[in-house]
């Protein structure tokens, strides 16, 4: 099962990197979610695809000359802010699996002239990153897309710094989810039925070795997503055809506005919530 999801998540986002997403409803995704119109402003065209639960830069404190690692980093939005936060002397570094993602943010780091950002193609769960070379570990609307959430904690304790923190944004359950969302696949792949409870989150971070662990909500609606024409949880437009399987190549017509439907009744707010994660690798 864990093959078949990172399949579909795989599938899915390499499609909305070939395609992009309408710039207006990406604007207002992100503005739900925490970004200021200076910080949208200040990155490529084509970075921002509407696909955050938060803005993880704003809370984690970076510093000149600082490594950040972001998971998950799509089109490079919180790649590039973290770029300029760090400056010249300082790394972004953004991990996607998915090879779409990765040209896409590779063209908009030349177009913006992000020289101290960078781009590795590679899974959360396994990363090709070295042991101790991180100070910060930034994700935004990932961490409940990995299927094994206990390996993608052991990674990030294992890149980080001793002293280095984890500032994340993501998505988490107050309660058990119903059947129809639970087990969408197309949910799934929208950042919602991979999500896992609060408690969950802090014993998986404690596990890792990781201290001083704060799992916070921050306030924002869900439903905005459904808000947007085209959008569906994180992922810009997560597709359900008839079959048990999502994001084939010829997604059922109406599967979308379907999954749209079913968010809004159900109002996201009632079983999940956006979180900010933070947490530190003793030193």
């Amino acid at each position: 099962m864990s093959d078949t999801l990172k399949t579909a998540v795989r599938d899915q986002y390499g499609t909305t990197a070939r395609g992009g997403t309408d710039a207006l409803g990406a604007a207002r995704v992100a503005a739900a979610f925490g970004y200021s119109p200076e910080e949208l402003a200040a990155i490529p065209e084509g970075a921002n695809l509407g696909l955050s639960c938060g803005n993880p830069t704003a809370t984690a404190k970076l510093r000149p000359g600082e490594t950040v690692l972001d998971l998950g980093s799509g089109g490079g939005l919180d790649v590039f802010l973290a770029a300029k936060a760090v400056g010249p002397e300082g790394r972004a570094i953004g991990l996607d699996m998915t090879e779409g993602m990765i040209d896409l943010a590779r063209r908009n780091a030349a177009k913006g002239g992000h020289e101290n950002a960078a781009f590795v193609l590679g899974d959360i769960e396994d990363m090709p990153v070295e042991t101790g070379t991180v100070d910060c570990v930034i994700s935004n609307c990932v961490i409940n897309l990995c299927p094994d959430k206990a390996a993608a904690f052991a990674e990030i304790a294992r890149v980080l710094k001793p002293g280095g923190r984890v500032a994340i944004s993501d998505i988490a359950l107050k309660k058990p989810l119903p059947p129809a969302l639970k087990e969408s696949v197309a949910a799934y792949v929208g950042c919602i039925a991979g999500a896992a409870l609060t408690a969950e989150i802090e014993e998986g971070l404690r596990a890792a070795g990781l201290t001083d662990i704060v799992v916070a909500p921050d306030g924002a609606d869900l439903n905005a997503y459904a808000e947007v024409d085209g959008q569906a949880a994180c992922c810009a437009s997560a597709a359900e055809p008839a079959a048990s399987s999502c994001c084939g190549p010829k997604p059922a017509p109406d599967a979308h506005e379907a999954l749209r439907e079913t968010m809004k009744a159900y109002d996201l707010n009632d079983y999940a919530l956006s979180v900010k994660i933070y947490a530190v690798k003793p030193s």
